[in-house]
């Protein structure tokens, strides 16, 4: 279905496109963008940096993000004075251990997989795809608002 813009991502096993999400801590999206999926995970985030200081400007003090984003994503940070913390599970902790800051971003990826056009890429252009993750967040929020009126 994807006609341009893809790649195969050899650690996941995904043939097609990756997303890159930037959240705040209740789960509203702020930027997003759509690559091939065999880039490294840190340097497709580099140039959502530029998008979310866009959006926001001086009152963003800290990222959280993963180890796949601990090392060329992190300095780009640093370089605009802005703290990376790597949410990752304890040292001494075996199996599995929820990790609190990483669930806010499992959740929205999570809250997308209720639309259909996001579950699988049918789109044939990126930016088409980028729209869809907004206007599907945009539908959460607004269920969201709604939800809260009523009770």
């Amino acid at each position: 279905m994807i006609g341009e813009y893809r790649g195969m991502d050899a650690h996941k096993l995904v043939n097609g496109r990756k997303r890159t999400f930037v959240v705040d801590t209740q789960g509203r999206l702020w930027v997003a963008d759509v690559n091939l999926a065999n880039g490294a995970d840190g340097a497709l985030a580099v140039p959502l940096v530029t998008s979310i200081l866009w959006r926001c400007g001086d009152r963003l003090e800290k990222f959280f993000g993963d180890q796949a984003y601990n090392g060329v994503f992190a300095a780009e940070l640093a370089t605009w004075s802005i703290e990376f913390e790597k949410a990752s599970r304890p040292e001494s902790a075996k199996g599995f251990v929820p990790v609190a800051k990483r669930w806010v971003v499992e959740r929205s990826i999570s809250w997308t997989n209720f639309f259909r056009k996001l579950v699988k890429d049918y789109e044939y252009t990126i930016s088409s795809s980028v729209s869809w993750m907004y206007l599907a967040n945009i539908q959460i929020m607004l269920q969201r608002i709604q939800s809260k009126n009523q009770t």
